[in-house]
């Protein structure tokens, strides 16, 4: 045994004798809920429910009542605990460095109940001090203020039966139906406008309303802490928090419970991707870039002015993934979509190749990034029934939703952004320029079903400058809600899940702007109010359908009866089911003329019948609907044996199923 090893064996045996020698005349008692396990699971990026050992954990110890505090700052000469216990002391309240190498710093302080607010005082080693809220605070201070919070959540969850069911409702074949959400501005109290609606306010309202509409999932936007509310919630500071801007942890559990009763699933939008620089945040947490990639090539993000979590470092992988977990086993939300994705893939991300930092072989990507991607999905889909993950991915980075065991990065989905970027390109065309593009809405097909994909219109694609989904359209107002009506028929009937930000439904006129709430108002008129009936009806026809849901990721679910329809910019095609009697044939004109005595090949000799038109009355159109059924002839059409002519309304989706 060297010099080293009886150092450190000493130093073991010393931390050891005064855990079991700690009394309550000492200002902080040494303490640990690390095992050595625990140690080697965290420094080598293994550890994935930190947030039961590390942060301010309540419990009593020796028979008296504290709070244990835990906080990795390896490069920091001395960290102490300051709060309204202490007067804010930074002197008073010092924890300890554990005697191995995992550069943990720990003490419990008795006496410090839930409620109290405190940081860590942190002397840096370039001899600087620094205040820091803490990394695992389960709740913070109300923003302006920084400081954390020490908070012994104690909700008693009452949603085990969907817990039970969610492997079914949440499973891949299932219809999944995503209305993406930003609290602060859904609705607010008209009475009290500029006031954000806590979580438990806005708690039945959402859930009714959510229900009403037939979407089955929720999406919220970040509710992690985050101190600027313009991010949206995309700059966080407190991972393990949830908003205080919203109200308390237990009020956003409520909000969660109450949508799995109602058997709605809730996705939460997580940011792994980057974080803020706040003096009080992660960034240089103990002085040194610790969280962050030191070489700033790596590390910092030029377009959102943020740092980058430093992948290759086994503990902030360890960090990341039990934050993932954290979501989902004490929230129980039931799966996460992942932010910016690309962004941590690539370091060329916004980047021209000689500004950006390279890997080991000399490469573009993150070989850090992709492998805590891969080992945050094995830990959530082999730790949890009946959750997703979902990535925000916008490269052609290979075999995204591919599982890791081949190589893939092991996604639930991923949005399909070519898909998106191509079909409002397409919409925002005056029809008579339609026919020069017409294959733009045909390509995807050539690669829809290399990865599970999420069809989405997100908040993204109605701010800063962009317009709103209504405004997008082409036309009058007659031709812009009918080219709109058509756009969303056009997407729940295309293969892949579908997620669409609050206000498309009824057609938002203006931009999103989190500022205020939507403009419910518009509801009065019969054109939005159509809009939110034509969206009403697309989730009940999508859940209905096996045809539309149950095979959404595979080539046996879609085929072509006419992509190539330039003249008269007309789409057909067909979505299948598991049973051949559930499948549909879908037409969409997308010009203002109509096509009369239009004739499609179909695939089967019984009648068939209209069973969704995006023309009707009920949804703001003109009306022109067919009740009676279609009777097939023995004609060769398409490829296909039998034929049928049809009369298409302008500017229309039609969808044909057959009948006995």
């Amino acid at each position: 045994m060297d010099s080293s090893e009886t150092n450190i064996s000493s130093t073991k045996t010393s931390f050891n004798q005064a855990l079991q020698g700690a009394g309550a005349n000492n200002t902080v008692w040494v303490h640990s809920l690390f095992t050595d396990f625990d140690v080697a699971l965290f420094v080598s990026g293994k550890h994935f429910r930190l947030y039961e050992k590390l942060g301010a954990q309540v419990l009593k110890l020796n028979g008296t009542e504290g709070t244990y505090f835990a906080v990795w700052a390896p490069n920091a000469k001395q960290v102490n605990v300051a709060g309204t216990f202490n007067e804010w002391s930074k002197t008073s309240h010092q924890l300890y460095k554990r005697w191995d190498a995992s550069g943990i710093w720990e003490g419990f302080i008795p006496g410090v109940k839930h409620g109290s607010l405190y940081k860590y005082a942190i002397h840096s080693f370039e001899g600087n001090w620094l205040e820091k809220g803490d990394p695992f605070a389960r709740r913070w201070e109300l923003p302006p203020g920084t400081a954390s919070v020490v908070w012994d959540t104690n909700y008693k969850w009452k949603d085990k039966n969907w817990l039970k069911k969610r492997v079914k409702i949440n499973a891949l074949d299932q219809p999944i139906s995503v209305y993406e959400v930003h609290l602060g501005s859904w609705k607010r109290d008209p009475s009290e406008p500029s006031r954000i609606l806590t979580y438990k306010e806005v708690a039945d309202t959402l859930v009714s309303y959510v229900l009403e509409m037939g979407f089955t999932h929720v999406e919220l936007m970040p509710v992690m802490e985050y101190p600027y509310f313009p991010s949206w919630g995309y700059q966080i500071t407190g991972y393990y928090a949830a908003s205080s801007m919203h109200g308390t942890p237990e009020e956003l559990m409520y909000l969660i419970e109450a949508l799995h009763k109602a058997n709605i699933a809730v996705i939460m939008d997580w940011v792994p991707s980057h974080f803020p620089g706040d003096a009080h945040g992660l960034y240089k947490f103990d002085g040194t870039h610790l969280y962050e990639h030191a070489d700033m090539r790596k590390g910092f993000h030029p377009d959102w002015k943020s740092y980058i979590f430093n992948y290759d470092r086994n503990e902030v992988r360890s960090f990341l993934i039990s934050n993932a977990m954290f979501w989902i086993d004490q929230y129980h939300a039931d799966g996460l979509r992942v932010d910016a994705v690309a962004s941590m893939l690539y370091y060329t991300f916004s980047r021209k190749p000689e500004d950006a930092g390279t890997n080991i072989h000399g490469g573009p990507e993150n070989l850090g990034a992709i492998q805590f991607l891969q080992d945050m999905n094995e830990a959530i889909y082999s730790n949890f029934e009946g959750v997703q993950t979902i990535a925000e991915e916008s490269s052609t980075y290979p075999g995204v939703t591919r599982p890791v065991s081949e190589n893939g990065l092991g996604f639930g989905m991923k949005w399909m952004m070519g898909w998106m970027n191509d079909t409002l390109k397409y919409f925002k065309l005056d029809p008579i320029n339609r026919s020069y593009h017409h294959h733009r809405l045909t390509f995807s097909i050539t690669y829809a079903f290399t990865e599970r994909f999420m069809l989405p219109f997100s908040h993204d694609e109605v701010v800063h400058g962009k317009s709103s989904m209504i405004y997008k359209m082409p036309g009058n107002e007659w031709e812009k809600f009918a080219n709109l009506r058509a756009l969303y028929l056009y997407m729940f009937t295309q293969p892949g899940t579908k997620l669409l930000f609050m206000g498309n439904e009824f057609a938002q006129n203006s931009e999103w702007n989190f500022k205020k709430s939507l403009d419910w108002h518009l509801l009065q008129y019969e054109s939005h109010a159509g809009m939110q009936r034509t969206v009403q009806a697309l989730n009940a026809f999508y859940r209905s359908e096996p045809a539309l849901y149950e095979k959404s990721f595979s080539y046996d679910g879609f085929e072509w009866i006419n992509a190539d329809d330039v003249q008269h910019s007309v789409y057909i095609y067909m979505r299948k089911g598991k049973k051949e009697k559930d499948t549909l044939v879908v037409l969409i004109n997308l010009t203002p003329v109509p096509r009369n005595h239009y004739k499609i090949g179909v695939p089967g000799k019984s009648k068939w019948k209209q069973v969704f038109n995006t023309d009707d009355e009920t949804f703001f159109g003109a009306g022109r609907t067919v009740t009676t059924p279609y009777v097939p002839t023995a004609d060769v059409c398409y490829g296909l044996p039998y034929s049928i002519y049809i009369d298409l309304p302008p500017l229309t989706g039609i969808v044909l199923k057959q009948t006995k």
